[in-house]
Order: C-alpha cells, then structure tokens, then sequence
C-alpha cells in the first residue's frame, strides 16, 4: 500500500472525525469555500470545520489562499493528483459511515 492510500484511509477511516473530513473534501472537489460556507452546508459547527480543515492542511491534502474569514480552502495538487483514490477510498466507506452517524448528506 503506498504513502498516499494510508494517509487517506487515515483520515477518512482511522480517526475519529473521518466521516466529516470526508464530506470536506467532496465539497471542496465540488467548489472551494471558505470555513462559514462549509459550516452552514454541511451544518457542522464552525469550530468543527476549522479544526478539520487544519488537520487536512497539515496532512497536504488542502491548501488555502487568503486570511482570516476570507480564507478560502482548495484540494492540494497531492489530492488532485490521488482524486481517483480519494473517491475509491470514500466510495468504500463513506455511506456506510453516514448512515451508522446518522449524519445526513
């Protein structure tokens, strides 16, 4: 398995929180936002969005443009490049971990 496989499997599926990293990053595929937009989509406490979306940054798998509350978050060149295993990785286990969280898409 390579470096890229483990991380992902890591923070979508080995740590608490995963399921909500996961839903980041599909979004962030879809539109890059800022850390408010992605809280009211995905209706996730603000502080919640920030301290995923740190954990995705210090990992490379995001990278921001701008400052404070205009900060707007994109998918790193790493994650771009690793798209086909992201949504392989997540089409395993994503649903599945929706439905047992009872979160809602």
């Amino acid at each position: 398995m390579n470096a890229m496989k483990r991380l992902l499997w890591w923070v979508l599926a080995g740590s608490v929180g995963g399921v909500n990293r996961g839903r980041l990053l599909e979004e962030l595929f879809r539109t890059p936002r800022n850390a408010n937009e992605l809280s009211k989509l995905l209706t996730l406490d603000y502080k919640t969005i920030r301290h995923h979306l740190h954990v995705l940054e210090k990992n490379r798998l995001i990278i921001s443009t701008g400052t404070e509350y205009g900060k707007i978050y994109f998918p790193s060149d790493l994650l771009e490049s690793n798209k086909t295993l992201f949504q392989e990785i997540w089409g395993k286990i994503g649903k599945k971990q929706i439905k047992d969280e009872g979160l809602k898409r």
